[in-house]
This record gives structure tokens, sequence and C-alpha cells, in this order.
């Protein structure tokens, strides 16, 4: 059903019950006052963020990519566990504001933002991770609007590309950063701007240690020869992240311990000799969180068709997109799947669907539950990041489900 120590083997039991914070599944449905809804555990995010901690150098910090998953409730409790957030939005900025984090440790990164959201960026104090010239003009513009000198790292399209991940966000022509060979020429046109450091991200949902590894060495090596044009000390190098998750059977979870080492080795060697004042960060969102998350969705029909036994639920695709296999996936499979009675013998394949009129609707297809009857609850796991907000609610018109940590 999953990669050994993921999905339910993750969480507690309660007689029998999975239980999400130490309160059974049931009683959680009963207190949220309705399904479907997803719920975090906060002792699972705390557990891998001192996991982290204790695989990385001392002298690399911690940011949490608030795209993962924006709840506020999640903010407050992390930001008492890293070093930064990284937002992608005016509103993940507002959120991360909100918490007790400084605002000088919070970072704004992706393409297309507006001259109103670098003007609220520049006006909060907020770093600003340019990935243009047109928009480092356009921040230039906004400091001289507010009599204030903004702060600003450049986000680097590297010349490589991270083998093995998910989703690769840089080498070749991209929508992220500048183009690594425009880099020296626009350091030196940066005006009145207060220049910190860089940033590479260029590839994310990678499993394989190896990759990651070489990302790291390509990325400090790159930095290293950036930082000979900077204007300045460099103060603030992120070097992106892109840990992966298990998802499915055959995927297995990266080695954070090699990874640790690593970067052990090129701090020690290549980045502290040279660049002594930088703050170094490793910047990690879907890791953090994504494995603490689960969606919990109530059966609402149980029939059959043709020799298929079908469990409708009250959730589905509009709430938690990429358990669908519509978010990415080329071949469609199963993410983990479970009743809320987990450790029961399974009773047969069933294909659990949603509630949305479309066939894409598919949570479960042919996988092995206990005995689900209606109203029995069914639990989506790995549902931490990329759910709610990488999701289609709107799609006919369901209403929103809860969050909670709980």
């Amino acid at each position: 059903m999953s990669a050994p120590g993921t999905g339910p083997d993750l969480f507690g039991r309660a007689d029998g019950m999975l239980a999400v914070g130490g309160v059974p599944l049931e009683r959680l449905a009963a207190r949220v006052g309705s399904t479907p809804f997803f719920a975090y555990d906060r002792r699972l995010i705390t557990e891998r963020v001192a996991q982290v901690r204790d695989a990385l150098p001392d002298d690399v910090r911690l940011k949490y990519a608030v795209k993962a998953n924006p709840m506020p409730a999640l903010l407050a409790h992390l930001a008492g566990l890293v070093d930064g957030f990284d937002v992608a939005s005016a509103l993940e900025m507002r959120h991360a504001l909100d918490t007790a984090l400084p605002a000088r440790r919070i970072s704004f990164a992706g393409p297309g933002k507006t001259d109103e959201e670098l003007a609220q960026a520049v006006a909060a104090d907020v770093m600003i991770e340019a990935e243009s010239e047109n928009e480092l003009a356009r921040v230039a513009r906004a400091g001289e609007r507010l009599g204030m000198r903004p702060r600003v790292a450049l986000r680097v399209n590297p010349p490589f590309s991270v083998r093995g991940s998910g989703m690769r966000m840089g080498g070749g022509p991209q929508q992220f950063g500048v183009d690594a060979e425009r880099v020296p020429a626009l350091l030196q046109r940066l005006g009145d701007l207060s220049f910190e450091g860089f940033h590479v991200f260029a590839g994310s949902q990678n499993l394989r240690a190896d990759s990651i590894c070489e990302a790291q060495r390509h990325t400090v090596e790159l930095l290293l020869e950036l930082a000979d044009a900077a204007p300045g000390p460099v103060r603030y190098l992120n070097l992106g992240g892109g840990f992966g998750i298990p998802y499915f059977d055959q995927d297995r979870p990266v080695e954070l311990k090699r990874i640790g080492e690593n970067l052990r080795t090129l701090m020690e060697e290549r980045v502290r000799p040279r660049l002594p004042q930088a703050r170094v960060h490793i910047e990690l969102g879907r890791y953090l969180v994504g494995e603490a998350g689960v969606y919990v969705t109530r059966v609402v029909d149980r029939k059959e068709s043709r020799g298929t036994t079908y469990l409708v639920v009250d959730g589905g695709m509009h709430h938690q997109l990429a358990a669908s296999g519509n978010f990415g996936q080329f071949i469609r499979r199963n993410y983990p799947l479970s009743t809320a009675r987990p450790d029961e013998p399974a009773e047969g394949p069933v294909t659990v669907v949603g509630c949305l009129c479309t066939p894409l609707d598919l949570l479960g297809d042919a996988v092995e539950l206990p005995r689900a009857d209606v109203g029995d609850l069914v639990v989506v796991y790995q549902a931490g990041a990329y759910g709610l907000t990488a999701s289609p609610t709107a799609f006919l018109s369901h209403a929103e489900p809860a969050e909670v940590l709980v």
C-alpha cells in the first residue's frame, strides 16, 4: 500500500483506529463537524524538522517553502521551528507576516510578481528574489516611491538540470530566474538596490540522494563563480531543496544523511573559505509537511458495476487533485489509501471515486481495503503538501473542506 515507514505507518492508533495528533479519526471527524477534511499532525512536522536539522551542517539554515501548504495555523507552528519562509504570492506573504517570524527572514520568489506585490514586499522589508531584469527595475521603482532601499537576491536559472526530479525548474529556457550567463552583467546595474545574494532551485520531488548531491555541488560551484561579479559581500545563498517524499509502492525515502554529509563537505571545503559572511539556506516544502497530512472523506455509496465494487465518497479531486493522478502523473498510480482502521485485513479490491460528475474523479483504482460501507471513513495519505491549494476547489461548486492542525 505504501513504502515502509510511510503512509499509515507514520500515524498512531487508538484501539485499532488511525489517530492524527493522538486523536482517533472518528472523534476527530466529529470535532471537525463534517467530512471531507484535511488533518495535519504537528508532532510529525516537528519530528521531520528535527530530522532535517540533525542531518544538516550547523551553519546551514532551513527555510520552509510556503507554497507547499500555506495554512495559517501550520505556518504559525513552523515559525518556531525553521529559520525562514519563502513565499510565492502576496497572500502567502501576508500569512507569513502574521506569524512570529521576523519579516527580514521572509523571501518572495516566483515569476509574474505584480507591481502591487513588489511594493508590498518592499514596504514589509521582505527580500525579493528577482526573476528577471524587468522585475529588478520595477523593484527599484517601488523603492523610490516608498523611500526605501529594497533587499534583493537574484534567482539564477542554472545551465544544468537535476536528474530524477519530478518537476524540473532549471536548465534550458525557463520562466524561472535569470539565465546564469546573464547574471554578471546584470549585477553591475543594480543601482540603489541592497543586494543580498543568490537563489537556485533546479527541481522538485527528487528521491535520489546522488542526484540531489550532484545538483548541490554544481549549484555551489556556479554561485561561487557568480559571487566574483557581485557588487559587495554575498550575504545570502539559497541552494534550493527538492527533497521528495514516497507516494507509491516502488518509492523509497530519500537518504537524508548522505545529503547532509555532502553539504557538510561543500560548506567546509568550498563555501566558508570563499564566502564567510553568507547565510546558506536549504529550502524545503513538501519534505517537511507532505507526509504529516491526511485527507479524510466518508463513504456515501457502495455499489457494484459489472464485477467492480465502487466506494463513492463525499470528497474527490476538487480537494486532492494530485491523488486523482491529474497533477503531473504520466501513468496514474494510487496514493496510499486506507480505511479508518488500516490494520484490518483487506476484503478485496475496490475502486474509490469522488462525488464529481467526471471519470477523472478517481482516488483509488482497484485498491485492497478492509470492508467499508456507507458512513465509513476513507483516508488518503501524503496529503500535507499540494493538496487543497493545488486543487480545483470551485469545480462543480461543492463546499470547501476544513483544515485542522492537531
